[in-house]
């Protein structure tokens, strides 16, 4: 299925839109690297429905954590039986409670 055409003006909004959403995770990803925010805290707001929180890889919010790095991120989305192309929207009940145990 081909792409429909945009006009110059849809492409421009679409555009600034996409960008308005990386600046708003890449703000919510320094919240909770500097502790500000809570895993707790991200994981209830992709429950009430926040789309930007929702498309978020796990991998980036774990790795956002303070002291876990690419191999602590690795590990702990094992344990979860989380896969790690994962966005949070997509994590199960279980994989939730999995992840706010093991960062308790």
């Amino acid at each position: 299925m081909a792409l429909p055409t945009l006009t110059p003006e849809q492409r421009a909004a679409a555009l600034a839109k996409a960008g308005e959403v990386r600046r708003a995770r890449s703000e919510m990803l320094a919240d909770v690297k500097a502790g500000k925010l809570s895993l707790k805290a991200v994981l209830d707001r992709a429950a009430k429905g926040e789309e930007m929180v929702k498309k978020t890889k796990v991998t980036a919010l774990i790795k956002a954590l303070p002291g876990y790095g690419p191999a602590k991120a690795a590990k702990l989305m094992a344990d979860a039986e989380i896969d790690e192309n994962r966005r949070i929207g997509g994590l199960g009940d279980r994989q939730r409670q999995a992840l706010l145990a093991a960062t308790a």
